[in-house]
C-alpha cells in the first residue's frame, strides 16, 4: 500500500469514506486499512445479499477506526431491530420505505444512527427529505432507478442538485449528507466539490467484479476523497 493511503482514516481529513456491497471478509479488512471510516455490508436484496451470519463475519469485530452498517430493505420494523442488535451495528441505512415515525423507533430501541435514503431522481429531492433529515439526522442521496433500491452505479447531478442540497442543510441544521451513486476513483473529487458529503458512499465503483472489492481501486478512491477533502480545507 502506497504512503499516502497509509496516512490514516479517511475522516480525519473532513469527509468520510464507506465501502459498502462488501462479501468477502479480507475486502472489509483491506477497506479499513485503506482508511475507509465505514464499512457496509447489504441485506436488502440484490448480488451482494447476506445472511446475518456472513455479515457478522465480513464485518469482523469492532473496531476503532470505522464503523459498521448494514443496509436494509423492506425488511419489518421488528425484523431491522433484531439484526442490529445482532450485528452491533453502528448505522442502520434505509433503501425501502421509512418514516419519521420509523427511525425515531430504531433510534430509541438501538441506540443506533439512522440513514433514511432519498432516491433522488433529476435536480429536486423527494417531497419527505425534510422531515427524514430531521427525524435522522442524515440523508444518503442515491440514485432512483426503478426496480432497483440501490447499488445501482448510476450517477446523480451533482451540479443540479447543489441548490437543492444546499436548501435541505438551511431548513434542517445539522443535517449530514452522505453521497451515493455511481462514485469512483475518477469521479469523486467532483462530486464533492460540487455538493460537499459528509460522506461518500461507494460500491460497484471500487469493483473488479460483482461483490469483489479491488484493492487499488479502493485506495485510489480514498486518497482523492483525502486530496478532495484537504483542497477545501485549504491543506495544499
Amino acid at each position: 500500500m502506497s504512503d499516502p493511503v497509509a496516512a490514516g482514516p479517511a475522516h480525519a481529513y473532513g469527509v468520510g469514506v464507506k465501502i459498502c456491497g462488501l462479501t468477502r471478509v479480507g475486502d472489509a479488512a483491506h477497506a479499513v486499512e485503506a482508511g475507509a471510516s465505514h464499512i457496509g455490508a447489504i441485506m436488502a436484496g440484490g448480488p451482494r445479499l447476506l445472511t446475518i451470519e456472513r455479515a457478522r463475519a465480513v464485518l469482523g469485530p469492532r473496531g476503532q477506526n470505522q464503523q459498521r452498517v448494514v443496509v436494509f430493505g423492506d425488511q419489518q420494523l421488528a425484523d431491522i431491530i433484531v439484526t442490529v442488535h445482532a450485528l452491533d451495528l453502528d448505522i442502520t441505512q434505509l433503501h425501502g420505505a421509512c418514516t419519521p415515525t420509523s427511525i425515531e423507533a430504531i433510534r430509541r430501541e438501538t441506540g443506533c444512527e439512522v440513514w433514511p435514503v432519498l432516491r433522488v431522481a433529476g435536480t429536486t429531492l423527494p417531497a419527505d427529505a425534510a422531515a427524514l433529515a430531521a427525524a435522522a439526522g442524515a440523508v444518503v442521496l442515491d440514485a432512483h432507478v426503478v426496480g432497483q433500491l440501490g447499488g445501482t452505479g448510476v450517477a446523480l447531478d451533482w451540479s443540479g442538485l447543489h441548490d437543492a442540497v444546499q436548501a435541505l442543510r438551511a431548513s434542517v441544521s445539522g443535517v449530514r449528507v452522505i453521497l451515493a451513486g455511481g462514485l469512483r476513483p475518477t469521479n469523486v473529487i467532483k462530486a464533492i466539490q460540487l455538493l460537499s458529503p459528509d460522506v461518500v458512499d461507494v460500491s460497484s465503483g471500487v469493483e473488479s467484479e460483482t461483490g469483489v472489492k479491488d484493492p487499488k481501486l479502493v485506495e485510489q478512491f480514498v486518497a482523492a476523497v483525502r486530496s478532495a477533502a484537504g483542497m477545501q480545507r485549504g491543506l495544499w
